[in-house]
């Protein structure tokens, strides 16, 4: 080996092969080296960049990407309107040329309902294309202090619909452009931003007083099922008053949106969807909403199906910016959400200022309810006396309110076997255990009956159906075609999902 070596050594061009290949490794390994040091360097400093999340932070993360990036650098004119903004929210601003600008309101109005509606606090969740013109329409009309609320940031496909964003704002938080926007129409108002998720966790806060006062008014303009539950039932619990936007996408006729309690929506799955998940929990009633009647039709817009492909990404459920946020394109014609925006407003400037105006009444049919529970009570009886059991004093879990939601949320007012909407009632659909009742409590019976067990039907198809299946030996398949069998099937399965949402 050594003589090798000294052989190698001796040859000249070996000795230049050599220190080249030395040279080299020694020169790669220190560029290498140099790499990854600065690369540190600079990851330490990215890190070192990111502020802290205090006390103070209410922000829900939303995925591996974070909320709506920050603010952009403003521009010359941006800066003008924030300078100007940020004068005039302290009183150095003309109340004459305020007053002059509102003067189309104030003789409206009048003097009173205006200075009503100037001091007011509202409250707007989700500036989109519902939520952003109705933010403009208020601040327009004088209201002082608005909060918006809005995780997300504006894009291309949002500029058909938004009542202020440009192309300058894509990119930018949209609760931050409806600020930047309307601070040079309306410099005084006072906007509180809030680039956060709405959630039920940070109501209190999100949904806060400002100066110890509490919001005048909400505004629901969310498309999340979840997050307008949660934020509607947070309202109605704690007496806010709000009005929520149902579904604008896919719709087309301007003569077919209406203001009237929730109960009395129809035709909008968003509606029906969010007025179900309410009912579960206990709230029927009292909210209104601004909802469109149109039905779909040929040739009419509809949700459009998700590729196949992205079937094949994994599971569906992932590929949203959000749990539970559509994954799908929602069809939507850039007016409709303006017009939804716009009567928003309008309620709420009217219930602010005190200004005369009806909407549709709710559908009140509790005596119905009752007299539809005290039918399924008699059921119950008869179904005790037939199996042996004592039936005097017996008791059902079913209240008038749970009669309700499924007679309109389950059942949608119609019977499960002729699709006849009068005199209705509730029955069981299979022959209950012989052990459905309960009398583990001394001096006390209960039937073990759940909400999945009945169905809708006529007083006379329940009372047939009592006879052959629940008292006799007849099946369903002996009594009931093939498409009513699959339609009760899928009622129970479509009940047991939704079954989660009630409250305890």
């Amino acid at each position: 080996m050594s003589s090798w070596i000294s052989k190698t050594t001796a040859n000249n061009n070996a000795q230049l092969i050599t220190t080249a290949v030395v040279s080299g490794v020694v020169v790669g390994s220190a560029i290498l080296g140099f790499q990854k040091v600065r690369r540190t360097y600079r990851v330490a400093d990215l890190k070192a960049s990111i502020p802290d999340i205090g006390e103070e932070h209410h922000a829900t993360r939303l995925n591996q990407y974070g909320a709506a990036s920050d603010i952009p650098a403003p521009s010359k004119e941006d800066k003008a309107s924030a300078s100007l903004a940020a004068k005039a929210r302290k009183g150095d601003y003309d109340e004459d040329l305020i007053l002059e600008q509102l003067a189309r309101n104030r003789v409206f109005l009048t003097d009173g309902g205006l200075e009503t509606l100037r001091a007011a606090f509202v409250v707007v969740v989700g500036c989109g294309g519902v939520g952003s013109h109705a933010a403009a329409a208020l601040a327009r009309s004088g209201v002082s202090t608005i909060r918006l609320i809005d995780f997300d940031q504006v894009t291309l496909s949002s500029l058909n619909r938004h009542a202020v964003a440009t192309l300058a704002d894509v990119g930018s938080p949209k609760v931050h452009c409806i600020r930047k926007r309307l601070e040079q129409v309306t410099p005084w108002t006072h906007f509180d931003c809030r680039n956060e998720l709405f959630s039920e966790a940070t109501a209190d806060v999100q949904l806060g007083p400002v100066d110890g006062l509490p919001p005048d008014f909400v505004i629901d303009a969310i498309d999340n099922i979840d997050s307008k539950v949660a934020l509607l039932n947070y309202c109605y619990q704690n007496k806010l008053p709000v009005i929520s936007s149902m579904g604008a996408g896919c719709k087309s006729d301007p003569t077919k949106i209406f203001i009237g309690d929730i109960s009395a929506s129809t035709d909008d799955p968003l509606s029906k969807a969010t007025r179900r998940r309410l009912r579960a929990l206990g709230v029927k009633d009292g909210i209104p909403v601004v909802f469109s009647t149109e039905k779909p039709g040929p040739g009419k817009a509809s949700l459009l199906p998700l590729p196949e492909e992205e079937f094949q990404k994994g599971q569906v459920g992932e590929l949203g910016v959000l749990p539970d946020f559509r994954v799908r394109i929602l069809p939507v014609l850039g007016t409709m959400p303006a017009i939804f925006g716009l009567a928003v407003a309008n309620h709420v400037i009217l219930e602010i200022s005190g200004y005369p105006h009806e909407y549709l009444p709710s559908k009140s049919r509790d005596k119905m309810y009752d007299g539809i529970l005290g039918s399924l009570q008699g059921a119950e009886e008869r179904l005790a006396k037939d199996r042996g059991h004592e039936s005097q004093g017996l008791r059902i879990p079913i209240t008038a309110d749970d009669v309700g939601y499924l007679i309109e949320e389950v059942f949608h007012g119609r019977s499960i076997v002729s699709g006849l909407s009068t005199r209705l009632c509730l029955i069981r659909w299979f022959k209950p255990p012989r052990d459905f009742i309960d009398k583990r409590t001394p001096g006390q019976r209960n039937s073990l009956l759940r909400l999945t067990d009945l169905v809708c039907m006529t007083k006379e198809e329940a009372t047939k159906h009592e006879k052959k299946i629940l008292k006799g030996d007849k099946r369903h398949e002996d009594l009931y075609e093939k498409s009513i069998l699959e339609a009760v099937k899928n009622k129970i399965r479509e009940e047991e999902i939704f079954a989660r949402f009630r409250s305890l």
